[in-house]
């Protein structure tokens, strides 16, 4: 894909900086509140520790390391330190499955690998994804055959190590995607990105580096840092935080007086139903970021009863390729016209400054090249595409992914990324969202998108969530669009139901073809937002129960 960032400026240092930095301006401030305390300076001394003690044990600059440990201080120590020694930290979801994920690193060709016993055990039954690793260390001090502890080449000296200027270009970091909607795919960080990125939330966030965060998501935690916060570690299985208990966290945050967190809509939406329930106040948070997933309006209304009323509730719209792409902010959504919501998709904000936004028309194919010719009509609904200095230009060693879902704009040498999601913008510059392109139902009188056709059947109050998958046609390249329902909890799917779903269908011209309804116990839901319905997987269900 030739140069990966390609935004010249004079932002070339090493990510690990940001943390020196902190540490000479506030040493003795707690970097880490929770699960132990530990400063900023603290951190920094440690992170060099690591810094040497990789070195001594093989790691150097550009070797690519698959770190597979949970979050707390000893990922803070080691993600740190490969950065410092411009290593390349390979992260990549456990949440997503194992075999998906062995599958995801086979592509890598990682030269170390630090883990858990646990995660060393996978590299012993399933070495495909790890062949030519040959640096392998285990962490909590736990011995694993062929594996050496980290902790075995740290030195007692305590002695800065000596960071040196990167160029913006190199690569820093792979970060994989959480392989929701298709194969996991290596996102390419460069450090230029990765300083841009830090750089764009705390200005788009208006992040002090008071803040008191918490933290649910590992990658934001490192961001915490580099932004100055006291870091509190949410008491939550961040691989799998669809099982939190909604009292653990909230204590974190009533104990630590968290003024700042980011939560996928899910989190919120458990935390809101546990506070109301027990007439608990947050009154100490003043920022909360939501993403992962679409932020439905009654998620945001009830946490909002929780918060003081000058709080902050952002809603951000972006991926591991492109983070933020737009942000707004939930007392804004709240103006909003709600006519005709059902058909408008979901308001997801205004393309950050600094980025460039733009719908193209919908198409499958790659595209080599972009031109205005490829672009929709005003208010039209297409693929929403993004260029700008935190956007990733490419996948680590997947040209299918990069023909896909990269242009190459030839006016500027820059690359355009493909979202694969559908919206369009509106007269003001907001950005609304139609759903996945990939999920797109097809036909023979025209495409239906997911989002605003499953409000329309979300209106009955028995409803939990709709799902919109297509069935096969006569004609293969069309088919027939069929709504699956969840209820709400306690309630059962009859005759009548289904009758009076129909009849909503119906009343719209959106939804009035479609005569198949399928009730579901369950979605199959990403277990990381516990939102990201697997409609593929729901169709093959459906087609099942009608032959």
């Amino acid at each position: 894909m030739g140069k990966t960032d390609q935004y010249s400026d004079s932002l070339t240092g090493n990510i690990s900086e940001h943390l020196r930095i902190n540490a000479a301006m506030f040493p003795d401030k707690p970097a880490l509140l929770h699960p132990v305390r530990i400063t900023y300076n603290e951190l920094e001394t440690e992170v060099d520790r690591y810094s040497y003690g990789l070195e001594r044990a093989g790691i150097k600059s550009g070797t690519k390391t698959v770190l597979m440990i949970p979050a707390g201080p000893d990922m803070l120590y080691l993600t740190f330190a490969l950065f410092r020694i411009q290593a390349v930290p390979v992260m990549i979801d456990p949440g997503m499955g194992i075999s998906a994920m062995l599958k995801a690193l086979e592509g890598i060709d990682a030269d170390a690998f630090i883990g858990i016993p646990k995660a060393h055990l996978l590299r012993i039954i399933r070495p495909s994804g790890f062949r030519n690793v040959k640096v392998k260390l285990t962490i909590l001090n736990k011995w694993f055959p062929g594996a050496w502890r980290a902790r075995r080449f740290l030195g007692d000296e305590i002695k800065k190590y000596t960071v040196l200027m990167v160029d913006p270009d190199s690569m820093a970091a792979i970060f994989f995607t959480s392989g929701s909607t298709g194969p996991a795919k290596g996102v390419v960080y460069t450090a230029g990105m990765l300083n841009r990125q830090i750089s764009i939330t705390k200005e788009q966030f208006k992040i002090s580096s008071d803040e008191t965060d918490l933290c649910t998501f590992p990658l934001l935690g490192l961001f915490a840092i580099c932004h100055g916060n006291s870091s509190v570690m949410a008491d939550m299985d961040m691989v799998y935080p669809a099982k939190l208990n909604p009292s653990r966290v909230v204590r974190n945050i009533i104990d630590f007086g968290c003024t700042q967190m980011f939560g996928s809509p899910m989190i919120l939406n458990r935390l809101s139903h546990y506070c109301t329930e027990k007439g608990i106040k947050l009154k100490t948070l003043r920022n909360v970021i939501s993403a992962g997933a679409p932020v439905y309006k009654n998620i945001l209304e009830e946490f909002t009863r929780l918060i003081a009323d000058e709080s902050v509730i952002h809603t951000p719209y972006g991926a591991t390729e492109a983070l933020p792409v737009t942000d707004i902010t939930s007392a804004e959504l709240a103006q909003l016209s709600e006519k005709p919501v059902d058909e408008n998709g979901i308001c997801i904000g205004y393309p950050i400054k600094g980025s460039d936004v733009r719908i193209i028309k919908i198409s499958d194919d790659p595209i080599q090249s972009w031109g205005d010719d490829l672009l929709t009509s005003f208010g039209q609904v297409g693929e929403i595409t993004i260029k700008g200095p935190w956007v990733s230009t490419e996948y680590f060693n997947n040209p299918d992914a990069n023909r896909i879902s990269k242009i190459h704009d030839h006016r500027d040498n820059r690359i355009w990324h493909r979202m694969g999601d559908l919206g369009r913008i509106d007269e003001n510059g907001r950005l609304w969202f139609y759903g996945r392109k990939s999920q797109r139902v097809i036909t023979e009188n025209g495409s239906l998108f997911t989002i605003p056709c499953e409000a329309i059947f979300n209106r009955h109050l028995l409803v939990l969530r709709s799902a919109l998958v297509g069935l096969p046609f006569r004609d293969r390249s069309l088919k027939k669009p069929a709504i699956c329902i969840e209820l709400k909890q306690g309630n059962h799917s009859s005759k009548q139901l289904k009758e009076e779903l129909l009849k909503i269908g119906s009343s719209s011209k959106l939804t009035e073809d479609i005569s198949d309804v399928f009730f579901f116990e369950s979605f199959p839901v990403d277990p990381r937002h516990n939102a990201k319905i697997f409609r593929e997987k729901l169709a093959m269900q459906a087609v099942k129960r009608i032959k």
